[in-house]
């Protein structure tokens, strides 16, 4: 339980901090470069990954993860622009459907009356704890469907893919993160070097600080996650529902009493639904009911 409850405060820390970003001008996309330069260096201080080894690993994952994390942030943003705030939230939270899916189908965990109930109770929570009342002033550009539908596919992928990282029993995945930490940086830095020569944005201290406190989030985000599904190995439903609307949760409290957002009825109900299911989804797996 500790290492999920730690993934999600380092989520939504990483949350916190790019609505901050947003709020004070801060560049989003040169934030997200440099939150991975950090990721790189907190991996290989800590954990002295063996790059030696790294090709007795699925070298496909790591690169898939490696273009997929910057990849969905550019994404999500155009998302939000052209479909609205609403409607990629939805997009993302409903893509939890494909690790659970995944979770039965590929992992072959076992499935039961508890759990079955359990993630049910998830999905009527992620739906309750949209603000469904402001999408009314959402403005859709033509197309948009296709942003939505990739932030979809890609958190639903980016959360199968890193569950497959701690099945590899011959490369350590602190030593796989740190290599996919590589692959988003040179990238990343690929496409800054590329907008500051053509003069569209230009190198800033500020945004270069708030990218290494970004990396540190995103680093114990990612870290504490896989650690959570290496302790719960033989039921990745329980890690990937638990995180998901865990962040739901304590996201939402901190909407409440530091950003003094709002939450109407259904809300409420969706927040008390989401404590419910990580209730009946999580700590049934704790005391081994695993097949109820």
């Amino acid at each position: 339980m500790l290492f999920v409850f730690l993934s999600i405060c380092c989520s939504v820390i990483v949350s916190i901090l790019l609505k901050l970003a947003k709020r004070y001008h801060v560049d989003v996309y040169q934030a997200i470069t440099w939150n991975y330069s950090m990721a790189v260096l907190l991996t290989w201080f800590f954990f002295k990954p063996q790059l030696s080894i790294i090709q007795n690993g699925p070298v496909y994952n790591y690169v898939a993860l490696g273009i997929l994390f910057p990849a969905i942030f550019v994404i999500m943003a155009n998302s939000v622009r052209k479909a609205g705030i609403v409607r990629t939230d939805v997009a993302q939270r409903l893509s939890l459907f494909i690790p659970i899916l995944a979770a039965f189908v590929l992992f072959g965990e076992a499935t039961g009356t508890i759990k079955a109930i359990g993630i049910i109770l998830a999905f009527i929570a992620i739906i309750c704890s949209i603000p469904w009342q402001k999408s009314a002033g959402n403005k859709v550009e033509k197309g948009s469907w296709i942003y939505l539908l990739i932030v979809f596919l890609g958190f639903g992928v980016i959360d199968v893919l890193l569950k497959q990282l701690t099945k590899v029993n011959n490369v350590p995945f602190t030593t796989a993160i740190f290599v996919i930490f590589i692959i988003a940086f040179i990238l990343t830095l690929a496409g800054l070097i590329y907008q500051v020569s053509a003069k569209k944005m230009k190198f800033s201290l500020p945004h270069i600080l708030i990218g290494w406190v970004l990396g540190i989030a995103n680093f114990g985000n990612i870290l504490f996650y896989l650690k959570a599904h290496q302790a719960l190995a033989n039921s990745p439903s329980a890690v990937f529902s638990s995180v998901n609307i865990g962040v739901i949760v304590v996201g939402t409290l901190v909407g409440i009493f530091v950003f003094k957002e709002k939450l109407s009825l259904l809300n409420k109900i969706g927040i008390a639904i989401a404590v419910l299911a990580i209730i009946i989804i999580y700590f049934p797996q704790t005391l081994g009911f695993l097949h109820l």
